[in-house]
């Protein structure tokens, strides 16, 4: 903990920024992982679908309406609304349940962004640390100079740090959610086409 606190302070003010920007990549990163480790092996809108097809649809809409996946909410709306307006309701659903796969992730876009400004504004401002010491006359001082020019390199390696490490699950969970999303439109007019043709 020590020499984590002695690198911080060798980076420079702009490692308080970084700071907060890495811990809150982390807790996002943590919620997501669990959030998709839940959604792992729900199958509920294929049974549905099922459900549905054999005419079942009590049996439909009650195990959309106590299953967490997304795409089992969306039908168990299409289901529930069924007359008159079944389109209508898993549309309204699906713009909920694509909030809720999207949380977050625009903090993590604009950690992703923001990090690497601010290491650069830490380089920045550690060279003018470097510069200043040696128009004071300190040239004789080299230790007082390489301080600037560590502070610089401390707060850009830090900000890149983080975005690249933050980019990765940034990048697999919005991948993750796009392809809930197609499934859940493709899906829906599944289910479409069976209210069709129970309609019949």
């Amino acid at each position: 903990m020590a020499a984590m606190i002695t690198f911080l302070a060798k980076g420079g003010p702009v490692m308080i920024p970084l700071l907060a920007c890495s811990i809150t990549g982390l807790a996002v990163v943590l919620e997501r992982a669990l959030f998709w480790w839940r959604l792992r092996r729900v199958d509920a809108a294929r049974r549905m679908l099922n459900l549905a097809a054999q005419g079942n649809w009590d049996e439909a809409l009650h195990l959309g309406a106590s299953s967490d996946c997304p795409i089992a909410k969306v039908l168990a709306a299409g289901i529930a609304h069924r007359n008159p307006a079944p389109a209508e309701a898993m549309g309204v659903a699906a713009l909920k349940e694509r909030d809720r796969l999207r949380r977050y992730l625009p903090a993590l876009d604009t950690i992703i962004t923001l990090s690497p400004l601010l290491g650069l504004l830490g380089t920045v401002t550690g060279m003018i640390s470097a510069f200043g010491v040696m128009a004071s006359g300190a040239i004789n001082q080299p230790h007082a100079i390489t301080g600037g020019v560590a502070e610089a390199l401390i707060a850009t390696a830090t900000g890149l740090a983080i975005a690249i490490v933050t980019l990765v699950p940034y990048n697999y969970f919005s991948a993750k959610a796009e392809r809930i999303l197609d499934a859940m439109e493709r899906d829906g007019s599944h289910l479409e086409l069976l209210l069709k043709e129970a309609s019949r």
